[in-house]
């Protein structure tokens, strides 16, 4: 029960990761902020975390890309749980486009959620965190290879991995460490409503395909104390899939 009596904010999280990062947190004691812009779904995972064992659950629905909301739900968690311990950056979104057909509110769409949502996040942390936290950014390994017609999202996964270095140089003397996960290949729906993946255009063999909750178990170690010597770390969790494409 290494989480007993810390918050964690977690954002994305309904479904996939996000979700299986709740469960984990919540099996070692933690109490959990659920952040998505997914109301519905909400409802759902809250029940889900409470059974997994959470101390207590507050849900909010945030689209990250708004700061005003972002703001919100940071101060909810102060105002519902006492703070936070923990804060996970997972939510994301893709779109699949070939360079030339992307528009300006494309890439604006992508890197509000996938860059700035963090951002806003990160930045709300450093201004009311706890001593002594912890940020896990989850990005891609698009930010390190990638395939066709996802330029939007693999450079705003890149430049995430920039904003971990950033953000770690200067949480340290706030003592907050920040780190970031790399997921490859994960068993979600976005995996496999991927175009590309559909078309054969982004090859996956089964035996390099993650669960989510192989990712939560990343993100947990990283906001662990045992881990309170790592910082500004890029952590792959793709089951060697790097290692194999050309």
């Amino acid at each position: 029960m290494q989480f007993k009596d810390k918050t964690v904010i977690i954002t994305g999280s309904a479904s996939g990761i996000g979700l299986a990062t709740a469960k984990r947190f919540a099996a070692e004691g933690a109490k959990i902020v659920l952040a998505d812009i997914n109301a519905d779904k909400l409802k759902q995972a809250e029940t889900e975390v409470r059974n997994a064992g959470a101390a207590d659950v507050w849900i909010n629905k945030c689209d990250v890309s708004n700061e005003q909301e972002v703001e919100t739900t940071v101060n909810g968690a102060i105002e519902h749980l006492g703070g936070f311990d923990v804060m996970v950056n997972n939510a994301g979104m893709m779109i699949f486009k070939k360079i030339e057909e992307q528009t300006a509110d494309d890439w604006m769409k992508i890197l509000s959620v996938d860059l700035l949502g963090a951002f806003y996040f990160i930045k709300q942390a450093f201004l009311k965190m706890k001593n002594g936290g912890a940020i896990v950014n989850v990005s891609s390994i698009h930010a390190i290879e990638t395939t066709p017609n996802v330029a939007t999202y693999a450079a705003a996964k890149s430049a995430l991995l920039s904003l971990t270095r950033s953000a770690s140089v200067e949480g340290k003397p706030k003592n907050i460490r920040v780190n970031a996960v790399l997921p490859g290949a994960i068993d979600t729906p976005m995996l496999w409503d991927n175009p590309n993946v559909k078309a054969g255009l982004e090859k996956i063999e089964m035996t390099n395909v993650g669960k989510p909750e192989d990712i939560a178990a990343a993100i947990c170690f990283l906001a662990a104390p045992e881990a309170r010597f790592i910082t500004g770390t890029n952590l792959t969790v793709d089951g060697g899939r790097l290692d194999i494409l050309p």
